[in-house]
Formats: structure tokens, C-alpha cells, sequence
């Protein structure tokens, strides 16, 4: 085993020790503080790596998770957790799927084996999977209820022609429908394994503390998981995926949906993925040239001079092996074109002509305190953290990513957006509202 300390130039605050375990598991830890420890147990487990004849199904067993173990009956680790006044929830996502708790200090040792008991040693009962399918096929239904989520679905849908960023990670009804209870012990006893794992813990504990109860609660866990454990050799891979090539000319979809009541148009363009994080940066900057605050470039012109839309956003979508360079607005179905061709007019203008230094100071200084105010707590720094070293092993961009977007300048952005934003070459899904 191996403990590493990181530090930051930007904030002296950032001080985490990682501290490897020779089955393969990665704990980050760090004091804080503040009166609260937060655990954060993140696996580099997601809907990405699904089939399409299990799609949903990392969604699903982080349902699952809750639903009891060995030494746990279903509801009681809840039960657990509330009585003491502590917190946990989950996400799944794309690339990820995490479980959290946040509790008092005088509480952790005494909860963190039960948050990792029910992630290691979930039974996933046959009766309770059958309840949970109902819940879960009730979610998928909301969300295709959800005008924003079903627009999301279409532009990454034209986004992405092969890789599995194009599926929706709840996946949809007619495979979740037909899953096994048997198919998920075998997704649960594949891929929830140590060295796919990373266990970041911050909080008001000494740093060997945190780390002490961590490692005795997985070891207590792992023993336990690893009696029942099976292999399925047939799951792919995270590492099996390539990029797509970017739009070489206008691919257009246009939808109608009767819900809205204003039109939608977004525009897309391929841009590198975290695992080139270096061409991601300038993509961040711009981003915040074009939407962010009202005297960003496409909200001052779009919105607030010439009224054309009522909502416009930019915003740089980093997946693990690709991204995609979003631009959304609501807008009456009338200014359309016009909002399309002028989205495309500014893209040419920053192609030529250099951002201001005004615009470039503001983003720094509006990164710098986001980045602070998004330490504040144990919660969020131990997201933070293992959002990062779970996709990339690494630390170092989430405590230096200020410092990363100081170094911008504004010839890197006119080349970032000639290298990646064509205004000749996107896909585009326009939304019309129904005819009344």
C-alpha cells in the first residue's frame, strides 16, 4: 500500500491522501473542519459500459443496493442512517455510479460499514427485484414525461451514432422489463470490485482515522462479497471505446412535440472526452464567453438586445472518451433560422478575431470562486475527488483545474473553436411545438 499527499497552489485547503490497498482499492482522504464526515464510494461503473441487451441495468442495481444484505434487512440501513441524523443517496450516470453518506463525526465509525456492507454485499432478493422494476419503470416513464430530459435524449441521440452515449442510462422499458434478478448478481459480482472502486472520504477526523475505519469496513465487506462472487466475461469494457469523427457537414433532425410551448433548437459539434483533458479546457472558457451571465456573447445579443430567444445556454460536455460542445435555446418557432445563423456568425467571428482581455479575467476570476464555493463542504470535495480519480486516476485536475483555466489565453480559444466548432459542419435538432 502507498499514501500520497497532494497540494494546491490555488487552495491551500486541497490536501488529500490517497492511500491504495493491495486488493486494488483507492482511498482519498482529507480533514476538514467542519462538523460532518462525508464518504463517498465511487466505481467507474455506468451505463456506458452496458449492452444494449442490458441497458439500465447499472441504473437498476443502484436501486438494488438498498434493498438488503446478509446482515442488513431492506429499509433497515435507512433506518440506520436516520436515526443517527445522517444522509445518503446515489447517482448513476454514464461512466460512474456513486453511493454517499454524509454523518456526525462520532457517528462514522460506526456507519461507514453498513454504507459499505449494503454497496458490497447487496443479496438482490427476487421478490424485492420485482417490486424495484415497477419503481424503475415508473422513473423511465417520468422522464419521457420530462419535455427537457426528452430534448437531451434527442440531441445526444444525434450526437452519437455508435458509441453508447447515445442510450439513456435508465434504459428503456422494454429491456428493463425483461431483466433477471440472476443477471444483475452476476453485473453486481463483475464489476463492484475493489480495484473499481474509490472511497473518498473528508471530514473532522484525523486523516489516519478516516482512513483506519475505511479500510477495516471494506475488509469486513470484501470478505464477505467475495464467497458469492461470479465472473461474466461477455460485459465489455470502458476501455473498448473509441471517439467518433466530428460532423464533416449540417446533420439536421427536426421533432415535434406537443408539450411545448416554444420551440427548441440545439446545436452540437464532437469535441475530445476526459481523456483529453487538455483540450478541454479552452472548450470550458468558451462556453462561459458564449453563455454564461448576461453580458456573456450569445445571452447579450440573442436575448437581451434583440429579444430573439428566451433562453440561450452553452455548455462543454465532457464523457469519459468523448464530449460534445452543446449550444440550447428556447425560442419562438419563428426566429429559428434566423437564431441558427446567427449562433453560426459568432462561431465565425471567434474564429478571426481574438476574445477581450475583459472576457478572459472575468471567467478567471468567476472560476476561481466557483471553485471555492464549491469546496465549502465534505460532501462536495469528496465528489469532487472521486469524480476524478475514478475517470482518470488522477487528482491533480480537480485540485489545479483554476490554475488550468488561468493559463487560457485568448489565442487558445480561437484555436480550440477553429480545431473543433465548424459553423459549417454541427448537428442540429430543431423542436417545434405541436400545431393548436
Amino acid at each position: 500500500m502507498t499514501a500520497t499527499l497532494l497540494k494546491s497552489s490555488t487552495s491551500p485547503l486541497n490536501a488529500p491522501t490517497i492511500h491504495r490497498l493491495a486488493n486494488g482499492l483507492t482511498i482519498i482522504a482529507e480533514q476538514m473542519p467542519t462538523e460532518a464526515v462525508s464518504l463517498n464510494i465511487w466505481l467507474n461503473v455506468g451505463s456506458a459500459l452496458e449492452s444494449d441487451g442490458i441497458n439500465g441495468m447499472a441504473h437498476f442495481l443502484e436501486h438494488m443496493i438498498f434493498k438488503g444484505t446478509a446482515k442488513l434487512q431492506s429499509g433497515e440501513f435507512e433506518r440506520l442512517i436516520e436515526q443517527r441524523g445522517a444522509v445518503t443517496n446515489a447517482a448513476t450516470s454514464q461512466d460512474y455510479t456513486h453511493y454517499y453518506i454524509t454523518t456526525a463525526p462520532k457517528d462514522f465509525a460506526e456507519l461507514a460499514p453498513l454504507q459499505v456492507d449494503v454497496v458490497m454485499n447487496a443479496t438482490i432478493p427476487d421478490d424485492g427485484f420485482e417490486r424495484e422494476r415497477q419503481v424503475v419503470l415508473e422513473e423511465i416513464r417520468r422522464s419521457q414525461d420530462n419535455p427537457r430530459r426528452r430534448t437531451f435524449h434527442h440531441a445526444t441521440e444525434l450526437t452519437f451514432d455508435r458509441l453508447p452515449y447515445r442510450r439513456h442510462v435508465l434504459g428503456p422499458a422494454e429491456v428493463v422489463e425483461n431483466l433477471t434478478a440472476q443477471q444483475m448478481r452476476d453485473f453486481h459480482s463483475n464489476w463492484y470490485q475493489p480495484q473499481s472502486m474509490t472511497a473518498c472520504v473528508v471530514g473532522n477526523l484525523p486523516v489516519e482515522e478516516l482512513i483506519q475505519i475505511v479500510e477495516d469496513s471494506f475488509q469486513q465487506g470484501a470478505r464477505k462479497q467475495a464467497r458469492g462472487m461470479r465472473k461474466n466475461s461477455s460485459l465489455p469494457t470502458p476501455q473498448s471505446l473509441t471517439p467518433e469523427t466530428p460532423f464533416t457537414e449540417i446533420i439536421r433532425r427536426e421533432v415535434t412535440d406537443d408539450s411545448l410551448q416554444q420551440a427548441r433548437l440545439i446545436m452540437v459539434w464532437r469535441v475530445p472526452g476526459l481523456n483529453n483533458l487538455q483540450e478541454t479546457y479552452a472548450l470550458d472558457v468558451l462556453a462561459s464567453v458564449l453563455s454564461r451571465g448576461r453580458t456573456s456573447r450569445l445571452v447579450r445579443d440573442l436575448r437581451e438586445d434583440r429579444g430573439l430567444v428566451s433562453n440561450i445556454s452553452a455548455s462543454n460536455m465532457s464523457y469519459l472518451h468523448q464530449g460534445a460542445f452543446y449550444i440550447s435555446a428556447q425560442l419562438p418557432t419563428e426566429n429559428l433560422a434566423v437564431v441558427e445563423a446567427a449562433i453560426a456568425q459568432h462561431l465565425q467571428t471567434l474564429q478571426t478575431e481574438l476574445i477581450t482581455e475583459l472576457e478572459i479575467a472575468k471567467i478567471r476570476t468567476r472560476t476561481t470562486n466557483s471553485f471555492v464555493f464549491g469546496n465549502e463542504t465534505p460532501s462536495d470535495r469528496s465528489g469532487l475527488y472521486g469524480y476524478y480519480h475514478t475517470l482518470l486516476r488522477d487528482l491533480k485536475p480537480a485540485i489545479h483545474y483554476p490554475d488550468y483555466i488561468q493559463a487560457i489565453d485568448a489565442e487558445a480559444v480561437r484555436v480550440s473553436v477553429q480545431r473543433y466548432l465548424s459553423p459549417q459542419a454541427y448537428g442540429i435538432v430543431t423542436i417545434r411545438p405541436g400545431e393548436e
